[in-house]
């Protein structure tokens, strides 16, 4: 029998890293578990990132700033480093403005209440001048994974923007071990250990939860293969249930009043006839078993648009659920 396994619990924690130990993995599905859960929390969780910025006087990135000792590509490493906490799904443009000689540091970016910043000591660039400007225009998107320049639309690029690789996933770093363990009487069961080390905008707990839920979601469109199928079995094959149910249990050939009854309630759209046929029966006024096996097999001949086919096809469907025309 597949044994399930132990609830997870955090043996170890330290700032922004966590170790997540899961105890009693049936064989093999330490590597399962733990291959999954990787793919999961580096690839799948959202975050915010860099995405564009634009430099007054700067046209590309391979410029450099007057009274600055970071070129623009140095400082675009500098902004990609910051990790941003949006409250919103929508991008947003953050202004930096710096005079003077000074070190520009995260801290400096004005931001509004949509947005946090977590790492607020980065360093942005230095200004060795009293004469020295710094004015820049940084957008921040959320997302999911990684986005390469080469995957942003540049017909929507503005003038003078520079186009950053966005990095949006808030997990740095993920690792699994997978060590044996005794359950019982056997020893050669998992024990699973996953180390999560995030960017501080949110916790390794949080990364490892919302990991799971996406895993148990995933899987569970899976099982909508099963009900689909019921259910599709359930709508093709429920008139011929309710028909078989009226041969097995109740006799058509009982002329009793309960029999009668019982019939009744069977429409003909619900017989295995062609749509044609059934038409023809539905016109002439004929919607029940009970009223179309009252009637001869001459009388059918009589309504308009009955052939000796559709004749032959209404008897093989009544016999089938043990009726027959009137004799």
């Amino acid at each position: 029998m597949l044994t399930l396994p132990k609830k997870p619990k955090i043996i170890e924690q330290k700032g922004n890293q966590a170790v997540f130990e899961i105890e009693a993995c049936y064989p093999g599905y330490g590597v399962t578990l733990g291959n999954a859960f990787r793919r999961v929390l580096l690839s799948s969780l959202s975050g915010a990132a860099v995405t564009g910025v634009k430099i007054k006087g700067i046209q590309h990135e391979f410029s450099t700033i007057p009274h600055v000792i970071e070129d623009v590509v140095q400082i675009i490493l500098n902004l990609k480093q910051i990790r941003f906490k949006l409250h919103t799904d929508q991008s947003i443009k953050f202004l930096l403005k710096a005079k003077g000689e000074k070190e520009v540091k995260a801290k400096d970016i004005k931001i509004t209440s949509e947005a946090e910043i977590i790492n607020k000591d980065i360093h942005i660039a230095t200004l060795t001048d009293k004469k020295a400007e710094l004015e820049m225009e940084i957008e921040v998107e959320s997302g999911l994974g990684y986005l390469p320049t080469e995957q942003q639309k540049k017909g929507k690029l503005e003038v003078n923007k520079i186009a950053i690789d966005a990095i949006f996933s808030p997990v740095l770093k993920v690792n699994s071990s997978i060590e044996n363990m005794r359950v019982g009487e056997k020893t050669n069961y998992d024990r699973l250990r996953i180390n999560i080390e995030t960017d501080g905008t949110i916790t390794p707990k949080e990364a490892f939860l919302k990991a799971a839920k996406i895993l148990v979601d995933s899987f569970e469109v899976f099982t909508l293969l099963k009900e689909k199928s019921a259910k599709s079995k359930t709508d093709s094959g429920k008139k011929t249930v309710k028909v078989k149910k009226e041969k097995k249990e109740k006799p058509a050939k009982s002329k009793s009043d309960s029999n009668k009854m019982d019939i009744s309630k069977i429409r003909v759209e619900d017989l295995k006839i062609s749509s044609r046929t059934r038409t023809v029966l539905n016109n002439a006024g004929l919607k029940t078993v009970a009223g179309l096996v009252r009637k001869k097999g001459k009388d059918l001949e009589k309504i308009e648009g009955m052939g000796s086919k559709g004749i032959v096809e209404i008897k093989r469907a009544l016999g089938k659920i043990g009726l027959t025309l009137k004799l």
